[in-house]
Parts: C-alpha cells; sequence; structure tokens
C-alpha cells in the first residue's frame, strides 16, 4: 500500500503507510528535523546532539518516571533518537492502539520544550560519555569526512565546548530549527491514514513555521580541491563511451592524496577514505558504488587476505558508518585494512589498490554482480520488516531523497546498475581524490 503523504498549512510534512496485520498490531512513528551537526553554532559544537538529548523531557533531579522515555516503555514500547551531520531523526515504537497518546507526546515536547538548566547539565556530562565511547572505537570516518570536505563536523560534539552551553542556549537554538516546516512526521504500522492525519493536523496545527537567517546557520562544507567524482553511466554502453573519457582525465592528473594525521588503534592499519557521488543528482553513481562495496566485500577482499600475507583483514562501507542512503551529500565510502606486523602503511594500501584496478578493468561475472545485489536486496527486505526502519527511511527520504521514491523504488534501481556500472565506479576511486589515516598498533 503506497504512503499517504501530506502538508500541514504550517509546513509539516506527514508520511502515513497503512500496514494492517504487519508486525503484530503495532505502529512506528518517527520525526524527522532537518538540524544537525552542521547547524551547530560556532563555538556551540554538539548543539543539535545537546538538543536531542533534551527532546526527552523530565524534571531536573527526578527519577525519571515522569520522561517521555518512562511514558513510551510504561506503554510497551521503545524510542531513541539519533543525531546526523544533516537530520536528527526520533523513532518511537508502540502498540497501534498508544498511537493517538504517541502523537500527542510528540506535540507536546514540541510545544513545551523548555530544559531546565539541571537537566542540561547532566545531559551534557551523557554526552561527554558517548564522546569518549565513539573515540575509543575509532573516529575514522569523521576523520576521512574531515580530510576530504574541510570544514565539515561530527554530530557528538566537544565536551568542552558543550559545557559553556546554557539552557537559553539551547532553547534560541530549538526555536531557530524545530520548526513545522522543517520536519517531517513519518507512521508505518497497523493504522487508518485518514484518522493519522485528522489528529496530525489537530495536534501539530499550533506549532509555528519560519525561516532560518542564512546568517545561523554554519557555512556548508566544501569539497577538497581535488578531481571531482564521476558519474557512473545508467547504461553499459554509456559506460564504455563515459570510461575512455574518464582514464584520459586521470591520466592528465594525479588523483589527490590527501594525509591526516594517525589515529590511535588496538589494530595496526591503514583506514581509506573517498568522496561518493550525490544520492540526489546522481544516484544512479551512488548506488553503483553501493554496489561495488557489497561484491569486493564479499568476493575480492577477502580472496585478497588469504592470499596476501601484507593484510590481516580488509573491509569496504559505504555511508555514515555503514549505513548507504542515511546522509546526503557529502557522503563517502571507508575502507579499512589491517596490516601484518612488519608491514608499512603504503604496502597495505598497494595491496587494495591490486583488488581495486582489477575491478575497474575486469567486470564482475553474472554470478558475482547478482549475489552482490541479492545481499543488497536482503537488507532492504530486512529494512522493510522493520516498522521502526521503516518510519525512519520514510521521514529520511522525504526531508533529503525527495523524489526517490524510497523503499519501494530501491528493489528496481539496484536492478538497473551493471557490472559495467560497478567497474566503471572502480575507476572513480582510482582517479579521484583519497584520504589515507594511518592506525596505531603495534607493528
Amino acid at each position: 500500500m503506497s504512503p499517504y503523504a501530506g502538508r500541514l498549512p504550517n509546513g509539516l510534512r506527514l508520511s502515513v503507510e497503512p500496514l494492517p496485520g504487519h508486525g503484530s498490531g503495532l505502529v512506528s512513528v518517527a520525526l524527522t528535523v532537518a538540524v544537525g551537526g552542521d547547524d551547530d553554532p560556532a563555538g556551540q559544537h554538539g548543539m543539535a546532539h545537546l538538543v536531542e538529548h533534551l527532546m526527552f523531557p523530565r524534571r531536573g533531579g527526578d527519577d525519571g518516571l515522569d520522561s517521555h522515555v518512562a511514558r513510551v516503555e510504561g506503554a510497551g514500547g521503545v524510542c531513541n533518537a539519533e543525531t546526523h551531520r544533516d537530520h536528527t531523526v526520533f523513532h518511537t515504537t508502540v502498540p497501534a492502539g498508544m498511537l493517538p497518546d504517541v502523537l500527542e507526546w510528540e506535540a507536546r515536547r514540541l510545544l513545551t520544550f523548555a530544559p531546565e538548566e539541571a537537566v542540561l547539565r547532566t545531559e551534557t556530562g551523557v554526552i561527554a560519555e558517548e564522546i569518549r565511547g565513539a573515540a575509543a572505537g575509532g573516529r575514522f570516518w569523521e576523520t576521512a569526512l574531515e580530510a576530504l570536505h574541510p570544514g565539515s563536523r561530527d554530530s557528538f560534539g566537544t565536551p568542552q565546548e558543550l559545557a559553556g552551553i546554557t539552557a537559553a542556549d539551547a532553547t534560541a537554538f530549538f526555536r531557530r530549527h524545530y520548526r513545522a516546516d522543517a520536519l517531517v512526521l513519518s507512521v508505518a504500522g497497523d493504522v487508518d491514514a485518514d484518522r493519522v492525519a485528522a489528529s496530525v493536523d489537530s495536534l501539530f496545527a499550533p506549532l509555528p513555521a519560519g525561516t532560518v537567517p542564512a546568517d545561523d546557520r554554519v557555512a556548508a562544507p566544501h569539497p577538497a580541491t581535488a578531481p571531482a567524482p564521476v558519474p557512473v553511466p545508467a547504461s553499459a554502453s554509456a559506460s564504455a563511451s563515459a570510461s575512455a573519457s574518464a582514464s584520459a582525465s586521470a591520466s592528465a592528473s594525479t588523483p589527490a592524496t590527501i594525509r591526516t594525521a594517525p589515529l590511535p588503534s588496538p589494530v595496526s592499519g591503514v583506514a581509506l577514505g573517498y568522496p561518493l557521488p550525490d544520492p540526489v543528482s546522481h544516484r544512479h553513481a551512488y548506488l553503483a558504488q553501493v554496489v561495488l562495496a557489497e561484491a569486493l566485500g564479499r568476493n575480492r577482499l577477502p580472496l585478497l587476505t588469504r592470499r596476501d600475507s601484507r593484510l590481516t583483514s580488509a573491509r569496504i562501507t559505504c555511508g555514515y558508518h555503514g549505513q548507504w542512503l542515511a546522509s546526503a551529500a557529502p557522503d563517502l565510502a571507508l575502507v579499512l585494512l589491517a596490516r601484518a606486523p612488519g608491514v608499512s602503511a603504503e604496502e597495505a594500501v598497494d595491496g587494495w589498490l591490486e583488488v581495486l584496478r582489477d575491478a575497474a578493468e575486469r567486470p564482475a561475472g553474472a554470478d558475482e554482480h547478482q549475489r552482490a545485489v541479492n545481499a543488497l536486496l536482503l537488507a532492504c527486505h530486512r529494512t522493510a520488516d522493520s516498522l521502526t526502519a521503516r518510519s525512519v527511511t520514510q521521514g529520511r527520504t522525504a526531508l533529503l531523497f525527495p523524489g526517490s521514491g524510497g523503499l519501494a523504488a530501491l528493489p528496481g534501481d539496484l536492478a538497473r546498475v551493471t557490472p559495467d556500472d560497478v567497474s566503471a565506479a572502480a575507476r572513480v576511486l582510482l582517479s579521484g581524490p583519497c584520504s589515507v589515516t594511518e592506525l596505531g598498533g603495534n607493528r
């Protein structure tokens, strides 16, 4: 059943996908906001992340029994949230009969946002622990993004700048960015679209709309000065003609290698970052890179580590921490190589480049290609089976990838990617910029 899509007079977008019987009478609600780490004010890195935490209201010093989380869990549901570079998403999944309450709770916390200073200080401490945990796990993706797109920042923030944010600062940021016209409310599950639309119209109509002043936004990061990614042609015949010009362009200029400071890691290795095509304006090219990553990860990289003593493991992912189509441009592919003792970073990278050149020169056979596409289709079906993931994907699609067709269109989009397109995607990586980060460990 196709999702219902509408817009309130104040600009809030609504998407409702009725799935009778799906999820045993459950419903998932996602609130997606067009604000993220890129919108943090100067000197207040982590503001968007902090406001995400403060959207789970509770009284300062209480035991949490009156908190948003307690109400949802008391109803037998679950809820959580994520702050990304370009958006923030809140998601709740409950028994379908609780939907009217959840919609009321969502509207209430938007309309009554007023954090207390004591709660804010508690949440900055919680975020500081999250930052430390992320650093311990390696900031490979964020380091590559900063190298390829100078000026970009992670969505976590820094403890030092978070410590200086006041409740008044957070409230001003919320009022500036959590406007109705910057929100997408997506609902999926055992619901009636007309009833949901009527409830949303009544509950969310009081939300104000507005325009973000131009000087309140942090300037969007600019790509590093380097050869731009070449869009992958939509057909094999176009691919053949474009690859010749791409090869000529590559020979005329040396790809930019951007070296960063080393990062601590329990495993000695190298992290490589590659910019991906814009998933909106060059969707086919973006998906060709996704198929390339899946094919390499399933077949050629495991073979590499078995036959090449320089590497003990090698993997590649596309998108924010491996979540493809989870953010708009700029996005990137990340390669992580673990090297054997005594092997230099350059030697480890050489092993990876041999595999990438092979993929560029020798398109995958029909079986190898189809296995990669099938694995991605299975991931799409798993997303479709999860109400939470489905509602989140609906909101992201409406906000970040308008007109793309969302989950329903992905199988067809992936099926149109050919082995020649994937080889062309490998040539793009070989000819474009690359970040190189050496990872610590005993060699």
